[in-house]
């Protein structure tokens, strides 16, 4: 097995291993020890995973209550969040009891941000069932819900007590989900690692998948013990995403991932850096062609105008503009706040 201790306020081991699914009650038992758990899970993972962890849970004792909602994007709201913490209080669980999601990043976002406001905040446990989740958005303690005004803009910091990634699981993901989670992947790459990035580039990531989870996790466990509440570093994270999230937001969280989304996003800020003279000339091209290898879009139909507005409602504005994250080169990122104004002219709107 494979672990990761992420060092913050309250840490929490990773922990990385095939099979790791048939041990689920043992070790949520180490982290959680109460009577009642919630187990969230969504309308695809569910049928396929949740009686096995509902019985893992129960063989350790648990009295568990199930809530599955529709799978996608377009669950995760404020209204589903308050349906949950509502599920919760009608069945009494108590601060010391706790929640385990079972799921991609939807599940994840809203089950943890669910247990962050339930009594002021209660534990809980990830079980990351898409290559997205697992590489990305299970570890660091962001939980939130989209807003009609834009994507995660109502949220917590609440890290899990525990994160249990089973590799197997992405034997079951349609080739669509799997290369949306390699859009996180070729990000990491992008920020701090031009090692990684190379071997996307000349290998299959299938080939090499539990090298992949492991070292994205690294660094995304380094970065954020730096920077737990994303003051600094942290917002390396975000390369990709600033463009990203306006392009979901531009087409109601809908036809276009979020890894598609993410994608994009980098093309277009290592394009942006190019004609900028801040990146290395053909980073661009590099990107894109990793991207196009991993079945993932590189451009969208809306025009740069209309996601540079987009980017108005995005989290990361300040008052004065907006933080964009960008390369120097592959493995070399840096943040660059920006006005308003300026940002209009890295992107060449006028």
């Amino acid at each position: 097995m494979k672990k990761l201790t992420v060092k913050v306020n309250d840490s929490y081991d990773i922990l990385i291993e095939r099979g790791l699914l048939d041990r689920t009650g043992e070790l949520v038992k180490t982290v959680l020890p109460c009577k009642k758990i919630t187990l969230v899970s969504d309308s695809n993972v569910y049928p396929i995973y949740g009686e096995k962890i509902k019985s893992s849970l129960t063989n350790e004792g648990y009295e568990v209550y199930t809530y599955v909602f529709p799978a996608g994007e377009g669950s995760k709201n404020t209204a589903n969040v308050i349906d949950v913490v509502e599920f919760m209080a009608e069945r009494g669980l108590t601060r010391e009891d706790g929640v385990v999601a079972l799921g991609g990043g939807v599940c994840g976002d809203m089950a943890g941000f669910a247990a962050a406001i339930y009594l002021r905040g209660i534990k809980f446990v990830q079980i990351p069932t898409t290559l997205l989740s697992q590489v990305d958005s299970s570890v660091g303690g962001k939980t939130a819900v989209d807003l009609p005004q834009g994507k995660n803009l109502c949220g917590a910091f609440h890290q899990p007590s525990l994160v249990i990634i089973d590799p197997d699981v992405l034997d079951t993901l349609s080739r669509h989900f799997f290369s949306d989670g390699m859009g996180e992947v070729i990000k990491y790459g992008c920020i701090k690692s031009a090692s990684l990035f190379e071997r996307l580039e000349k290998e299959n990531a299938k080939d090499f998948i539990e090298d992949i989870i492991y070292e994205c996790l690294d660094i995304k466990r380094i970065i954020v013990e730096n920077d737990e509440k994303e003051h600094g570093e942290r917002a390396l994270l975000n390369f990709g995403h600033t463009c990203g999230h306006a392009i979901e937001k531009l087409w109601q969280f809908e036809t276009v991932s979020h890894g598609e989304a993410v994608g994009i996003g980098m093309v277009m800020i290592a394009k942006a850096g190019e004609e900028n003279g801040i990146t290395e000339k053909g980073t661009a091209d590099r990107i894109t062609a990793v991207l196009e290898k991993n079945h993932l879009k590189t451009a969208d139909t809306h025009s740069v105008a209309e996601i540079v507005s987009a980017m108005s409602a995005d989290k990361k504005r300040t008052g004065s503009g907006i933080k964009l994250v960008m390369l120097e080169k592959i493995g070399d990122s840096f943040v660059k706040p920006v006005t308003n104004d300026e940002l209009n002219k890295i992107f060449g709107v006028n």
